[in-house]
């Protein structure tokens, strides 16, 4: 990082603990908002389960909506996490230090979305099927209902609940000296509640030397989990037989490298926001903006070449009814709009954008760009979703369509808020910015003189 601004280590105590130790002005009102915004989502739950999946727009033949396009979107930007985390901290990227924990908190709270997302509500009778116990006994005895173990709805929550342990533990550990910190600084009840959290932490040799060790090891035994995860999610429709345009190969990958996309730029947009609403511009530096927009360039083409590889499988292929569902895509009203809007927002708006280096250093552009990539790739999955079960094929005996109705749009709305809320909450009891990685970023970085340069002692990118 060439903008690296040297600080103390009393500096980052004071600028990073601030947000903790009070709280700013904005945070209780957008919480409060957000908080509604939940509640209002959660009593169309409610609603629904009162009511049943008929106040929906689901029925014959498109059983899968929102609700599943939402799944699909969470267990995306879950991916962030692991992406900036894991495999940036595997090959030493210096710039990954700010934004690492900010990203391993979004790919929690991601996670508990995606799962509040589908899995209760698609079960129309979740108190009859208990998840997720119905994928390790059956619930209902009566009816002796089993589940399909071939069925990859059956690996979902292993998977899901795999992932999620596993990153709360990245987090965890990664806390822990920070959460040293705040215990020596507080008193009171607020001192014992960190200190129960840091595990009687002291910052000896052998301390550090495990906590650098156990996350070097968590980065690494992530990354299958990483991998598993959106690989099953594409196999819940590629071996879903009753529809059409779902039969590709290259779906896991494909659905991978999306994640990946939609992930690498929520992490951009939650970065924009730290620097607007905890004023951390000295942490986040134009060069770390810069390092994201490239990462996205490559993501993003590489994304672009899986989506062009998929639609060529599906064309080469000449079967009827699969070039029906492409025409059905891309030429029908009212989905040859969102087809346009989805390639524009996800890929030939930002990423040529991200070409010119002013763009990739703007935090204004950076926001608007990536906040464009994830419209785009939620519209992705609405696309993939919803035509494949509109028409009329060989195991369905009608058309249909599908209108999202507005306790769908409420309770999807509530999972976006879920997200919000939780880094909020997140960030005003723990640092957002992870302390010791920043102060260990700092050691390498003094400056010494070289003739009439001042230069870094040390450089690693």
């Amino acid at each position: 990082m060439q903008e690296h601004i040297q600080l103390t280590q009393k500096e980052i105590n004071r600028d990073l603990l601030s947000g903790v130790l009070k709280s700013p002005k904005w945070w209780l009102p957008a919480v409060l908002v957000l908080l509604v915004v939940f509640l209002i989502g959660a009593a169309a739950f409610g609603y629904l389960l009162n009511k049943g999946l008929g106040v929906t727009g689901l029925n014959r033949p498109v059983m899968w909506g929102v609700y599943l396009v939402s799944f699909v979107f969470w267990i995306g930007i879950s991916h962030a996490g692991i992406m900036i985390s894991a495999i940036l901290r595997l090959t030493q990227a210096e710039w990954r230090r700010p934004v690492t924990r900010a990203a391993e908190v979004l790919t929690v709270f991601s996670l508990i979305a995606a799962l509040l997302s589908a899995p209760l509500v698609h079960e129309g009778r979740p108190w009859r099927a208990g998840f997720p116990i119905p994928w390790i006994m059956p619930w209902d005895f009566a009816r002796g209902i089993w589940p399909n173990i071939r069925s990859p709805f059956v690996w979902d929550p292993s998977a899901i609940l795999t992932y999620l342990t596993a990153s709360s533990l990245f987090i965890y550990v990664a806390l822990i000296p920070d959460l040293a910190i705040l215990r020596d600084r507080l008193s009171g009840w607020k001192s014992g509640f960190y200190s129960v959290l840091s595990l009687g932490w002291r910052g000896s040799p052998r301390q550090w030397k495990l906590q650098a060790v156990a996350g070097i090891l968590l980065s690494a035994l992530v990354l299958p989990v990483f991998v598993s995860v959106h690989s099953i999610v594409s196999w819940d429709f590629a071996v879903n037989i009753g529809a059409e345009g779902w039969h590709s190969t290259i779906f896991a990958p494909y659905f991978i490298i999306g994640a990946i996309h939609s992930g690498v730029a929520a992490v951009a947009t939650v970065m924009v926001a730290m620097v607007w609403l905890w004023g951390w511009d000295r942490y986040l530096r134009p060069d770390h903006f810069d390092a994201i927009g490239r990462l996205l360039i490559v993501v993003g083409t590489t994304w672009f070449f899986f989506f062009f590889l998929e639609f060529v499988f599906a064309m080469y292929t000449l079967e009827g009814p699969e070039l029906a569902m492409r025409d059905l895509q891309v030429f029908q009203y009212p989905w040859s709009i969102l087809f346009v809007v989805f390639l524009i927002t996800a890929f030939f708006f930002p990423v040529p954008m991200w070409l010119l280096k002013n763009v990739r250093r703007s935090m204004f552009w950076m926001f608007v760009t990536t906040l464009s990539v994830n419209v785009g790739m939620w519209l992705e999955r609405f696309i993939i979703i919803i035509p494949g079960l509109l028409r009329r094929q060989p195991l369905v005996f009608d058309w249909g369509t599908y209108h999202p109705s507005i306790i769908e749009i409420l309770m999807v709305a509530a999972t976006f808020a879920w997200v919000l809320l939780g880094l909020l909450i997140f960030a005003r009891i723990f640092p957002l910015i992870p302390l010791f990685d920043i102060k260990e970023g700092m050691v390498g970085r003094e400056e010494i003189k070289i003739g009439r340069r001042k230069v870094a002692a040390s450089i690693r990118e």
